[in-house]
């Protein structure tokens, strides 16, 4: 559940006073993006990389991002002060409001950014995955665009978890595996981790990228590849990974046992993703405090 304080273009309030309306085309129609950043012990992770992908997937999708990416950053830490959210899930959501007929009249701005932090959710570890066909389709322009419209996401994820699994292999339309509802997915075979490219529709996760980047520079062979659901099957170990849940290895891909879960090269991409991330806040100075009192209930909109 999200934490009551949100941000609302820039304007903090209590969420129960916030309002999007049925006239904001982008809302209804799924025309917006969003991403999750995570804080550990009270400092913002990553947030230029998730700022690079928001202005990636912006130009993709023809939605104007112009606000200043020092101006969000301030509203994050905010809404993280104001919650209290020492160790949390923040979301940033940006909704565009020009697109065709069905809109309303009322004076919105071209995009609404909304900004909401949440508890961090728990997983258990390792997990089972479900394997689902013709859940991503890799040729679409918008493959790998972090939409709002998330049906397709959350609707196999519920399935799955229906069936007893935890998440759910997606596969794109030539059979191959592209990701789950909402993390990567990672292979090790022969003491060499595989994870599916982009042009098998997955997101490019943050967490992915940091491992591709940091892996080789442990000693530690890692590269895209082109992955069947055969190659889990047979893989000595299995693993995802996302801002939320960091590295957990999995157990199990569609009844088919993994040997051992988490593994050692899960255990050691899992140390060495911690400690880059310990390395990266040291380097940041973006530690957010609580605030010294409440904040306030505005008294209008």
């Amino acid at each position: 559940m999200i934490h009551r304080l949100i941000s609302h273009n820039g304007q903090l309030l209590p969420v129960e006073d916030a309002r999007l309306s049925p006239g904001q085309e982008g809302l209804i129609n799924g025309w917006g993006l969003f991403t999750t950043l995570r804080t550990f012990h009270g400092q913002l992770f990553a947030f230029e990389r998730h700022w690079r992908r928001l202005q990636r997937d912006a130009k993709r999708v023809h939605i104007p991002l112009v606000q200043d990416p020092e101006r969000i950053y301030a509203d994050v830490c905010e809404v993280i002060r104001a919650n209290q959210a020492q160790e949390s899930a923040v979301r940033i959501y940006i909704i565009w409001n020009r697109t065709s007929m069905w809109h309303s009249d009322e004076p919105f701005p071209p995009v609404d950014i909304v900004i909401t932090s949440c508890p961090m959710p728990t997983y258990r570890e390792p997990v089972r995955l479900d394997v689902r066909e013709h859940c991503r389709h890799a040729a679409s322009p918008l493959a790998g665009v972090k939409t709002i419209a998330w049906i397709n996401n959350v609707w196999n994820l519920h399935e799955a978890k229906e069936r007893g699994f935890d998440e759910v292999v997606l596969l794109n339309e030539r059979g191959e595996v592209s990701e789950c509802t909402a993390a990567n997915l990672l292979a090790v075979r022969a003491g060499e981790v595989l994870t599916p490219p982009l042009s098998s529709g997955c997101l490019a996760g943050i967490t992915r990228e940091v491992l591709l980047e940091i892996s080789p520079r442990a000693g530690i062979p890692i590269r895209e590849a082109v992955l069947k659901p055969e190659d889990l099957y047979a893989a000595d170990e299995v693993l995802i990974s996302s801002t939320n849940r960091n590295l957990i290895g999995v157990s199990e891909v569609a009844g088919h046992k993994i040997p051992v879960a988490p593994g050692p090269m899960t255990r050691k991409l899992s140390k060495l993703f911690s400690e880059y991330v310990d390395e990266d806040l040291a380097r940041s100075s973006g530690s957010v405090r609580p605030p010294e009192q409440p904040i306030a209930k505005p008294s209008g909109r």
